[in-house]
């Protein structure tokens, strides 16, 4: 059980530094450097792939909130039609259901603005190949809060300012723990947790478990 809504226990680094140091910020090195070489000509499939579909571009690139509340693009291969912003706000308002579960989760179970090539690399989480560039950029760790939408710090509640003092990850305790399937208020007290409980260990441990949840497509949608 999560009792984690004021936090009393989190102790602040400084924000000169994202949590876990130079060492954390080495090993996301060793781990992105050979991931990306290994990658690459999977990357390419899925780029043209994505491109062909429908002539769009092959990353979709997105405002996301980082280290110290600042911003930086978070990258990912396109899964959704062009015009999906469109789509959405229309469906919002025109499906009382839909907009419940966008209030509740920031996601949609059925969301009709994603392709069917872009539901399998969601499903296979292929889509976040290209974060590893985000790793390797510094503006992501391989572990570590789920990258939060710059619209989302005020629903994010009083963990945001405990997100704010670390990089944000590819995986972590959320993408382990039901994934979409969680309510966004879960998502913040996951974020908290590991936060809280942070150790070179325990990132192993996620790491780990993400490869089991990402084989198995548990909580993906």
């Amino acid at each position: 059980m999560l009792i984690l809504e004021q936090h009393p226990g989190f102790t602040h680094p400084s924000l000169l530094h994202p949590f876990g140091g130079v060492a954390k910020r080495l090993a996301d090195i060793a781990i992105v450097v050979p991931a990306l070489i290994l990658a690459a000509p999977l990357m390419l499939v899925i780029a043209c792939a994505v491109r062909l579909q429908d002539r769009g571009p092959a990353l979709f690139m997105q405002p996301r909130v980082g280290f110290d509340g600042g911003t930086f693009m978070l990258m990912k291969f396109r899964t959704m039609v062009q015009d999906g912003p469109a789509r959405l706000a229309q469906l919002l308002r025109d499906d009382p259901a839909a907009a419940q579960e966008w209030a509740e989760k920031q996601k949609l179970t059925k969301d009709p603005r994603v392709t069917p090539l872009g539901r399998f690399l969601r499903q296979s989480s292929l889509d976040e190949l290209p974060q590893l560039l985000n790793v390797l950029l510094g503006h992501m760790s391989v572990v570590g809060p789920r990258p939060m939408l710059v619209e989302q710090a005020g629903p994010y509640g009083p963990a945001f300012d405990a997100y704010c003092t670390a990089r944000p990850g590819i995986t972590g305790l959320w993408q382990v723990s039901g994934r979409s399937q969680t309510s966004f208020r879960t998502r913040s007290q996951l974020d908290a947790a590991y936060l809280q409980r942070w150790s070179a260990r325990n990132d192993l441990v996620l790491i780990v478990r993400t490869v089991r949840v990402v084989l198995r497509h548990e909580g993906a949608c």
